[in-house]
């Protein structure tokens, strides 16, 4: 099921966005034509991703600065070693939307 989020204008390019669904915690990213959508809390201290510097399909925490794959939700760096989950997402109609299990 997909769930409209925001408006795709309210998505900058470098910048992250949280957004709650439910009881989880998202972070959306716009890295050049690309959206992501990646849990918002770094698995290794819990800080905002959402907040984190985009770079090349990546996401630094701002917190200690471990780095996570935009696209698999991927740990890349140290200080964090499990992944962040991943979510499908997609801009339609001006609309960015999350992809959600029932």
């Amino acid at each position: 099921m997909w769930l409209e989020v925001l408006k795709d204008e309210e998505l900058l390019q470098g910048q992250g966005v949280k957004v709650e669904v439910g009881s989880e915690r998202i972070a959306l990213f716009r890295d050049g034509d690309r959206l992501y959508a990646i849990g918002d809390r770094c698995s290794h201290a819990e800080a905002s991703l959402s907040e984190g510097e985009v770079f090349d399909g990546e996401v630094e925490c701002p917190r200690h600065g471990a780095v996570f794959d935009l696209a698999t939700g991927a740990a890349k760096s140290l200080p964090a070693t499990r992944p962040v989950p991943t979510y499908g997402v997609r801009a339609r109609d001006g609309i960015v939307e999350i992809e959600v299990s029932k």
